[in-house]
């Protein structure tokens, strides 16, 4: 019989990085019959193959099914092969034109490589829907869209505002969420993960085991991840994506881009770190240790998820040799500025520990101060300018943030506005008489 984590801490780690569970007390309930009888809950998540490949954003929910397995729960990857046919609506201001069933069939191959990237083989239910949607036939879907109506699907936010805008709804589309609702009926699911977007199809679910007589799954959604500009959600239309199928210096790369804040989101919800271990990491970047330590570690973990522990090692050391020999000129002019011109307000010197603790370490800065000072700004404001531009990198890193942290272990810094870059030397200076 298997054997379960304590509930609390099942519970912990299925609510990283989770908006909603509807609802807590039933989950907590299924978990504490599970682990007394060793009955895994049955987990599910479904993806329809309309594109072939998949990105980082993606595998929000396969990580989460993974933290589901690694507890000893059965997991499954639906693949939407019915549904698909369908073209899900979810935040779509016009009818999606259905692919063709050969198109899906190839799109479910490239998938069913991608996921065992990250979930286990072995352990792994994949399962397609056409298996009981084509069979339910012309009768059983009748009796299925018996149970809704019309009023309630246009409950659905998008739905209703195509309605309001008179935009047209295609009567297919407003079986999407039933038939969706419906393979957590034929696959008995105690519990199904979804996007936010995904939240009423999720609730359906729900309602549709109810009309069956099967207790209701519960509901677990998930963020939709933010592009590598930190602003739009992840989408290959948008530009801002990491493909889970590019080189290893490719994934590395992107990752270093973000800003030090997108760091810790993506650290939430694209490894299987803990909450503590979050805490513990960003407690330390707070009180010195430089944070592209642990955005170069970051980078390494997701290289490795998708080409292995080499690739990623290999990565590391061709992004910082392509950086150190394409990007920096050997005659690049130096600017040596006193820190105590550009310390953020809540650094200072003020006292020996501190001085030996900056030695060691390194200081919080202004970098619209930085900037200004040595000359690759032409004042302050023009510096918070091309702050919220994006245009300002310090050894390779995005800098969206009004004050940074420098480490004092390497004697010199690129600084990077646009294509003008210059070397940094900070001076340190002692605020002691």
């Amino acid at each position: 019989m298997p054997r379960f984590l304590p509930v609390d801490e099942q519970l912990a780690y299925i609510k990283k990085g989770s908006v909603e569970i509807i609802r807590e007390d039933e989950l907590r309930a299924r978990l504490e019959k599970s682990r007394a009888t060793g009955t895994p809950l049955r987990v599910k998540a479904g993806f329809d193959p309309t594109a072939p490949d998949l990105h980082v954003g993606h595998t929000v929910l396969i990580r989460k099914l993974k933290h589901f397995q690694d507890m000893g729960h059965t997991v499954i990857f639906l693949i939407g092969d019915g549904t698909g046919l369908i073209g899900d609506p979810t935040g779509r201001n016009a009818t999606r034109p259905p692919l063709t069933r050969e198109q899906l069939n190839a799109n479910a191959e490239t998938y069913k490589a991608q996921v065992f990237k990250i979930l286990d083989r072995d352990k792994t239910e994949v399962r397609f829907n056409s298996e009981w949607l084509d069979a339910l036939g012309f009768e059983g879907m009748i009796r299925l869209t018996a149970k809704f109506t019309v009023s309630q699907m246009l409950e659905r936010e998008d739905f209703h505002k195509r309605f309001q805008e008179e935009k047209p709804i295609s009567v297919h589309e407003l079986l999407y969420p039933m038939t969706q609702g419906y393979d957590s009926v034929a696959l008995k699911a105690d519990v199904e993960l979804g996007g936010t977007d995904q939240k009423f199809n999720l609730l359906v679910g729900r309602e549709l085991q109810r009309h069956f007589g099967q207790p209701s799954q519960i509901v677990l959604t998930m963020p939709l991840l933010e592009g590598t500009d930190g602003v739009q959600k992840m989408s290959k239309s948008y530009g801002n994506y990491i493909g889970i199928t590019e080189a290893p210096k490719e994934i590395y790369g992107k990752v270093m881009s973000i800003s030090d804040q997108l760091m810790w989101r993506y650290y939430e919800l694209l490894t299987d770190a803990t909450t503590a271990q979050i805490a513990e990491m960003q407690q330390k970047a707070a009180s010195g240790t430089n944070p592209m330590q642990y955005k170069k570690e970051l980078a390494q973990r997701i290289v490795a998820d998708f080409h292995g522990t080499d690739a990623a090692k290999q990565a590391a050391e061709d992004w910082a040799r392509q950086f150190q020999k394409d990007e920096v000129p050997q005659d690049l002019e130096t600017v040596e500025i006193s820190l105590v011109d550009v310390l953020s307000a809540a650094s200072h010197l003020s006292s020996g520990d501190v001085l030996e603790e900056t030695l060691n370490h390194g200081s919080r800065v202004k970098v619209d101060k930085l900037l200004a000072k040595m000359g690759l700004a032409d004042s302050v404001t023009d510096a918070v300018r091309k702050i919220k531009q994006n245009a300002v990198r310090i050894d390779g890193e995005l800098k969206t943030e009004p004050v940074t942290f420098i480490s004092f272990h390497e004697p010199e810094h690129i600084v990077r506005v646009g294509k003008r870059m210059k070397k940094l030397k900070l001076r340190l200076v002692s605020q002691e008489k």
